[in-house]
């Protein structure tokens, strides 16, 4: 597996993490507080993060296809997305495997 498909997939994590944390606190501005704009913000964020969170299942499915990964592990990987801070979490779990898994399946150093 190539680490492009990681990086990818990592990228979209942070950015998909970063946008639900913006919309949960706009939410908590829009109807917790009822700020004046939050709901500009709030709607513009989550147009973001709806159309974002397409490319990031669509990374995070192409990860977990190459990695051979069982469905509920892929399911689990694919819903991270969907709750505020979890993507974070799961990408930092889910890079270590990789990471790990690159690592083993590259060829050994040629010693000169």
């Amino acid at each position: 597996m190539k680490k492009s498909v990681l990086t990818r997939y990592r990228v979209m994590a942070y950015v998909t993490g970063v946008l639900l944390v913006l919309l949960t606190l706009g939410m908590i501005g829009k109807y917790g507080l009822e700020l004046d704009g939050a709901a500009d913000f709030t709607y513009v964020v989550s147009l973001a993060h709806g159309w974002l969170y397409v490319v990031y299942l669509v990374c995070a499915f192409d990860l977990g296809s190459k990695a051979k990964w069982p469905v509920g592990k892929q399911l689990w990987v694919l819903l991270a997305g969907t709750v505020p801070t979890a993507a974070f979490f799961v990408e930092r779990k889910v890079s270590q495997e990789i990471e790990a898994k690159i690592a083993e399946d590259a060829p050994a150093a040629v010693k000169a």
